[in-house]
């Protein structure tokens, strides 16, 4: 379980492909703090360490993986959000995150203003009734808030602080990023489902 409180914008090392996926090398300041097994989000993506050293740790991003997320096209030298898994005793200041990415969405507009911007991000209408104005929402593992909601796209707003500590800051119209929408709406929407 995660917040969608990005610790670190670490750096991708390199990417190379592996029978089961793709194995990723992500360089990070806490690398050296973690063990094997643990669990890292990389851009809101759980994977699973499976080797540790000072500057960089591993972990490899199965097929399955591959085609719900954009672990596949990130080239060595992308920037990722990072963050460990919440302890018990952690706070949860963003939101229940799990790193399981629904798929992802595709960046329409970015509005720059003087105390951050406004990004607008399309997602599959098929996953409408997941978002609710002033729900969250995970994109690339941050924890939002939508502001605006429209029928094939939401719009968030992103702070300096959240602009300079992760890849939002680099964000472009045409960009694909990771969404996971919010975990008790899709409990919920699942319950409505299967009882008709």
């Amino acid at each position: 379980m995660f917040t969608g409180i990005v610790e670190e914008k670490g750096l991708l090392r390199a990417a190379e492909p592996t029978d089961e996926g793709r194995r990723l090398v992500v360089a990070c300041s806490f690398a050296r703090e973690l063990r094997v097994d643990q669990s890292v989000a990389v851009s809101g993506v759980c994977l699973t360490v499976t080797r540790a050293e000072a500057d960089v740790f591993e972990a490899v991003a199965v097929r399955e993986t591959l085609s719900k997320t954009t672990l596949g096209a990130l080239a060595p030298g992308a920037p990722v959000n990072l963050e460990r898994a919440l302890r018990p005793t952690g706070r949860l200041d963003g939101h229940m995150v799990q790193g399981h990415v629904d798929g992802t969405g595709k960046i329409v507009s970015v509005c720059r203003e003087a105390d951050g911007f406004l990004c607008r991000i399309a997602y599959d209408p098929v996953c409408a009734h997941l978002l609710v104005p002033a729900g969250s929402v995970a994109v690339d593992g941050i924890s939002f808030t939508v502001a605006r909601l429209d029928e094939d796209a939401f719009t968030v707003s992103v702070i300096p602080h959240t602009r300079a500590l992760t890849n939002a800051g680099a964000w472009a119209a045409g960009d694909r990023v990771n969404l996971e929408f919010d975990l008790i709406g899709k409990y919920i929407a699942r319950g409505v489902e299967t009882r008709g």
